[in-house]
Order: structure tokens, then C-alpha cells, then sequence
């Protein structure tokens, strides 16, 4: 089977656990990235048992639209029931790296404000630490060379995203060989430099659930 084939089931999975608890008034957080368009695309099938969604990115926003799956700013609704997204890596306490994809910012904002995490990966995401895929941070433009110094201080090695702004106006520095043996101890590390908006560690808000998709089928696990 195919990676693509491995994510859809990964999605479908997560789709299948979300259903039952699904009412005309709730509201569900969808994240960014190829896995969670696979779980738009089946959550399309099923836009009448829900009432809407809040995006992590305007690339989702607009795929939620096109599926005729209304997106509202998260001020304005409840707090979502679930909160689905995937990952760029993924342990086993449900600690991740996310923000290859440059929405880290709103997807932490809406892990923090959703009441179940559920993250959806293929088994290549999986890890036994984490570290190996660079680090996003995302930062406020005039503090790049300030955070860029700071980031080494803590042992990493940043390099910018030439040619990227988020959805927030900002831009990102990916650092790759950071110590992340302690990974709540690494994110508030970073998150303490000033300029620095937030970073990709979701650790001190893992995921609740974690749906991996393997040759031979989905495994589920929990914190």
C-alpha cells in the first residue's frame, strides 16, 4: 500500500472514533496538512451531522469551504469537542512536532482550546525521540537574527524558511539538532526567547489519541 493509502486510513480511523459524538451544534477543529485533507474529504460525506469547523490555516479554511463544511472563527463558537491533525512526529507519550506545514501557531492554539486531541500519521511519523525532523518556530520578523542567536545558545542549529510567511504575518526558523531528550523542558525554553511566537513541541498539550497507519492496518493509542 501506498503512504497516501496509509493516511487515508489513519483518517478514516479518526473519522469512525469522532462520528458517534457528533451533534447538529458541534463544532469540530480540523488542522493542515495532507493527512487531515484526506480527513476532509470523508468528513464531507458526513457535513449534515455537524454543525461547522474552525481552520488552523487558510489553506484548510478554504478545502473545509470547497467541501461545503462552514469555517468559524473560534471567538465565535463553543470550544470543539475534537480536534484533529496530524504530525510531523509523533513519540510514544503522544508528544509531537508539528508545523512543517507553518500553522504550529494556530493548530497549538486550537490543541489548547479543543477538548480531545486526536493526531492521524502514517508509521513513518513515529518515533522514539524526537528531533530528527527540525524544529519550526515561528517568530516575529524584526527578532529573526535575536531568536537565531538564542536558538544556538540552546544548542540548536536555525536556518530560516526563505520564502515563507505564516498566516500570521510571521516567518519561521526551522532548527535542526536541538537536544530534545526533555521535550516540555525544550519548548518552554524556546517559548521564553523574546520575538519568539510559539514552537512546533506539543508536549506540555500532547495529543489524546494517536492513530497510526501501518501495512497491516491502524493501531490506537492513548495517554
Amino acid at each position: 500500500m501506498s503512504q497516501d493509502s496509509h493516511k487515508q486510513d489513519a483518517a478514516r480511523a479518526a473519522l469512525k472514533h469522532v462520528l458517534p459524538e457528533l451533534t447538529p451544534r458541534s463544532i469540530l477543529g480540523i488542522g493542515t496538512g495532507s493527512t487531515v485533507n484526506f480527513f476532509i474529504e470523508a468528513l464531507a460525506g458526513e457535513k449534515d451531522q455537524f454543525d461547522g469547523a474552525v481552520a488552523s490555516s487558510e489553506a484548510t479554511a478554504e478545502r473545509l469551504r470547497q467541501h461545503g463544511i462552514p469555517v468559524y472563527d473560534l471567538n465565535a463558537v463553543e470550544p470543539p469537542r475534537f480536534y484533529i491533525d496530524g504530525a510531523d512526529e509523533a513519540n510514544h507519550r503522544l508528544e509531537l512536532i508539528k508545523g512543517g506545514g507553518g500553522a504550529l501557531t494556530r493548530e497549538k492554539i486550537l490543541a489548547a482550546a479543543s477538548e480531545t486531541f486526536l493526531c492521524i500519521i502514517d508509521e513513518t511519523k513515529q518515533v522514539d525521540m524526537l528531533g530528527d525532523f527540525p524544529l519550526p518556530v515561528e517568530v516575529i520578523p524584526m527578532a529573526r537574527s535575536y531568536v537565531g542567536r538564542e536558538l544556538v545558545r540552546l544548542g540548536g542549529d536555525p536556518e530560516y524558511r526563505a520564502g515563507f510567511t505564516t498566516d500570521n504575518g510571521n516567518i519561521i526558523l526551522d532548527v535542526h539538532h536541538l537536544d530534545l531528550g526533555r521535550p516540555i523542558k525544550a519548548e518552554e525554553a524556546i517559548n521564553q526567547i523574546t520575538g519568539v511566537v510559539t514552537n512546533g513541541l506539543f508536549a506540555k498539550r500532547p495529543a489524546d489519541r494517536l492513530f497510526v497507519a501501518t501495512a497491516s492496518g491502524v493501531t490506537e493509542k492513548g495517554r
